[in-house]
């Protein structure tokens, strides 16, 4: 019999909160940018009658990052987990959409960031990505262990 093959449960690494909380804000940011950027293409080139198409390469850049956003989401969303990395440009590029208004996106950027930091967000990408566990304690002048 053909019986698929899959891991014992607890064989993955647990997804801490913060990592899935960061995975629903970019996912939503995406669409949000990706809705952003459609809309405000359409508005300024039906709104000037075709002759904002020239301003349309500025207008789309919300949408290009909306794609990755949710292209990142879903690595984080894959189970078994792939091999990702925290993506702190992809966090600041979200920060910047400010710019185009979109506050969802640039507070999804700065919890990103807050978040990577974490120590346990730190050490469930070290164990998907197969690297050593980062140290709890920050290193001292030698790199001998905690500073004192």
């Amino acid at each position: 019999m053909n019986q698929p093959s899959y891991l014992p449960p607890g064989s993955y690494a647990e997804k801490p909160g913060m990592v899935t909380t960061v995975m629903i804000l970019t996912l939503v940011s995406g669409i949000l940018n990706i809705l952003l950027a459609l809309g405000l293409t359409a508005t300024i080139v039906l709104g000037t009658f075709g002759i904002g198409l020239l301003c349309a390469p500025i207008t789309i850049l919300p949408g290009i990052l909306g794609i990755f956003e949710i292209l990142y989401a879903v690595k984080l969303m894959s189970n078994p987990p792939q091999p990702v990395v925290p993506s702190q440009a992809l966090a600041i590029m979200e920060i910047c959409m400010i710019l185009f208004g979109n506050i969802v996106s640039t507070v999804a950027g700065i919890l990103a960031l807050v978040f990577y930091n974490d120590i346990t967000v730190k050490t469930y990408f070290a164990k998907i990505n197969g690297q050593p566990q980062p140290s709890p304690y920050p290193m001292g002048p030698n790199n001998m262990g905690p500073s004192a």
